[in-house]
């Protein structure tokens, strides 16, 4: 990529450092998308040792595109997006990468389709860490920052999408512990 070109694309993505998220950070302030990017991918790496038949690069490039189209909508949790939200991210998003050098705009869409399609091995992991990752977020952040349906979203949330796995069944549940841990330490709390 050119270097006016590769300078260009990071002005765009730079703006999911500033696209805040749902989720909140330990201490309280939101999470931004870009950050919710970059734990993902950390977890992908983390995680290659345990899929070693998978390439774990191309989990990690799903990673961090991901969540691109959000540059120009923002986050809309999922508890709230629509088929229409979905559209018209996926409208902008494709609008902008076409824009991109050919290899790399050919390359992004060719891989979004298999984000969404879910039928690769890679697709299914990249797809169970987004939502695990997001509850990850949720037990790291203060029970205040919870709106009342996540107290059983968080119970349930991504089963579907770990289900494939032996190893992200078992990390799901390693987090339904920590999220059940946390709510009986708050209705402990408020008990007293």
């Amino acid at each position: 990529m050119k270097a006016r070109e590769l300078l260009d694309a990071l002005q765009i993505a730079e703006r999911l450092k500033d696209a805040t998220r749902h989720c909140y950070t330990k201490n309280g302030r939101h999470e931004s998308v870009a950050e919710h990017s970059w734990m993902m991918t950390l977890m992908a790496y983390f995680m290659k040792d345990e899929f070693p038949e998978v390439d774990m690069d191309k989990v990690v490039q799903m990673c961090i595109i991901h969540d691109l189209g959000e540059c120009f909508t923002g986050d809309i949790p999922t508890f709230d997006k629509t088929k229409a939200h979905e559209q018209n991210e996926e409208n902008l998003l494709y609008s902008w990468v076409r824009t991109l050098p050919e290899n790399y705009a050919n390359e992004m869409i060719a891989m979004y389709e298999e984000m969404a399609e879910r039928k690769t091995i890679e697709s299914k992991i990249y797809k169970a860490i987004d939502g695990l990752e997001a509850l990850l977020q949720h037990n790291i952040s203060d029970l205040s920052t919870w709106i009342p349906k996540e107290y059983e979203l968080n119970k349930t949330y991504a089963d579907d999408k770990v289900a494939f796995s032996e190893y992200l069944t078992e990390l799901r549940e390693e987090i339904r512990k920590d999220t059940m841990e946390k709510i009986a330490e708050k209705q402990t709390e408020t008990q007293y």
